[in-house]
């Protein structure tokens, strides 16, 4: 049976079937083909097409893709796009299951509306029941005007299941557009941030509220990618376009487990046999000439985290934050852990406000997740300063102290060069819990370097020394040189327990490995 256009009758199974595959068809562009091309000319992917290019190629299984707003106020009422403006699905990313959406500024702005919001809830309830890690893409404006409360209430039934899911699941945001209102906190409240620059916006106001506000100042100038990485410390990675953005997504997830339950990725990896230091390489014994012979001299911590991860790759976490203290993943062994270490090249590796920030919040996802962290330690002290001490530095500190005391996950930390002052004590000493705590010969742990503490110490014997005309100069040297012999080394912690072993730093890449081997059956109740 023949409708009069030729198509199969829809009273019949092949009608019905060309129904559905109409149906679908229009949902793969709900506004028209005029609207995706438009999103080309841009140089933009569409919510689609940012789908496909995060999953693995034909995995993606589409949720919800013919739902519609039900929603008759204004022109809702006879506009109603299949989809409502957000594709949501399930699917694998290197061959692992992830849930995702995917918003689409085609369909009203991207805004959320009831519809929009019920098929989101569903998918992150999918994503809590099975334990799957959940990544989103936002690029569109807040709550839909036309559907009120109704907008507003699935936008709070979204942020109870990202609270919910915290700690649970992996949660990953790629703001690839505009981002305002409601969409802003989605992402603020999930582990890791993904923008582009010069063409994310995460937005507290709409654009048309902030230009009236912001005295001249662009949207991007206000949110932008730059903004949110270097000022506010909600964007983790700043990417160059939507396809570094989506490519970054999935490093995070290669090194994140499924769930708390889970295991992270592990990567074939060949262990070799025998005591620290019998396999040495050319990169290895390049470690025991890489801290300077003077104090004031820096280098590079970089240059030792590549060396003792496998195959020099660290995939940095906010690298243009924070410069001080270096945080982000890689593989020991295959095997998947945190690094968090000071960088001397930056404010001599001092602890200011935002590094404390920026290493507290990337230690507690580690922990919620079960990924081993490695410390390396060189720093000076906190940076003192009446700017820092009157933007909070001290409860962003203690944010620090509470990030490694209450952290369950393995823990290794080795002390490089100095340890000075509280700050010893902050980068995941013995004292606040850490497992394993290793220390080079270079390392200085103590109140205060001997330049600073022997004026102190000495000062009389220095003014008399003074007084009658002698050698101050000398006088000093001698009296820090005492001082190193006495205090400032890391045989003094060493003899108290504090470090479990004083290595050579050709060791550092076998001494971690094997103790991280031992803390695979760590257990904490």
């Amino acid at each position: 049976m023949l409708m009069s256009n030729g198509a199969p009758s829809i009273h019949t199974t092949a009608g019905k079937l060309n129904e559905l595959r109409r149906r679908m068809a229009e949902a793969q562009a709900p506004v028209g083909a005029e609207a995706i091309e438009k999103v080309h000319e841009a140089g933009l992917m569409t919510a689609r097409e940012r789908i496909v290019a995060l999953f693995d190629e034909g995995s993606f299984v589409e949720t919800d893709a013919l739902a519609k707003s039900r929603s008759n106020s204004y022109d809702l009422a006879f506009f109603k796009p299949v989809g409502d403006g957000v594709v949501t699905g399930y699917g694998t990313v290197d061959g692992r299951s992830v849930c995702a959406f995917s918003v689409d500024s085609t369909v009203l702005g991207g805004s959320f509306g009831e519809v929009t919001g019920e098929k989101i809830v569903k998918i992150l309830d999918l994503a809590i029941k099975t334990g799957r890690p959940l990544v989103t893409i936002i690029d569109g404006r807040g709550a839909r005007l036309q559907e009120g409360v109704n907008s507003l209430a699935f936008y709070g039934e979204i942020f109870q299941r990202l609270v919910k899911a915290s700690g649970l699941i992996p949660q990953i945001s790629v703001v690839l557009g505009q981002s305002s209102g409601g969409n802003v906190f989605a992402s603020a409240l999930q582990d890791f941030v993904i923008m582009v620059r010069g063409q994310s916006e995460m937005l507290f106001g709409t654009p048309e509220m902030i230009a009236e506000r912001g005295e001249g100042k662009s949207t991007q100038e206000m949110g932008g990618a730059d903004v949110h990485m270097e000022k506010t410390g909600l964007c983790h990675y700043v990417a160059d376009d939507e396809a570094d953005a989506l490519t970054y997504a999935k490093e995070l997830l290669a090194h994140l487990p499924s769930n708390n339950r889970a295991e992270s990725p592990k990567q074939p990896w060949v262990k070799l046999p025998g005591a620290p230091g019998s396999h040495p390489r050319p990169e290895d014994l390049e470690l025991d000439a890489i801290i300077p012979d003077s104090d004031a001299a820096t280098y590079d911590m970089m240059k030792i985290i590549t060396r003792f991860v496998d195959d020099g790759d660290f995939l940095e976490v906010q690298a243009g934050r924070a410069a001080n203290m270096l945080t982000g993943f890689a593989r020991i062994e295959g095997r998947s852990v945190a690094v968090v270490a000071n960088q001397p090249q930056v404010l001599a590796g001092a602890i200011d406000k935002a590094a404390a920030d920026k290493a507290a919040r990337f230690i507690r996802t580690c922990d919620a997740f079960n990924i081993p962290i490695v410390t390396l330690v060189d720093v000076p002290g906190f940076l003192p300063s009446l700017e820092e001490e009157q933007a909070g530095s001290v409860r962003s500190a203690a944010k620090l102290f509470y990030a490694y005391g209450e952290a369950a996950t393995p823990r290794v930390t080795v002390v490089v060069r100095r340890a000075f002052g509280e700050a010893y004590n902050a980068m995941g000493s013995k004292h606040l819990g850490a497992d394993i705590n290793l220390a080079w010969p270079t390392a200085q742990i103590a109140i205060d370097d001997a330049a600073n503490s022997v004026p102190r110490l000495h000062h009389q014997q220095l003014a008399e020394a003074a007084d009658k005309g002698e050698d101050v100069e000398a006088l000093t040297a001698k009296l820090q040189a005492e001082y190193e012999t006495q205090v400032v080394n890391p045989y003094i912690a060493a003899e108290r327990g504090f470090v479990d072993s004083v290595i050579p730093p050709s060791h550092t890449r076998d001494e971690i490995a094997i103790a991280l081997r031992l803390l695979e059956r760590k257990m904490v109740p």
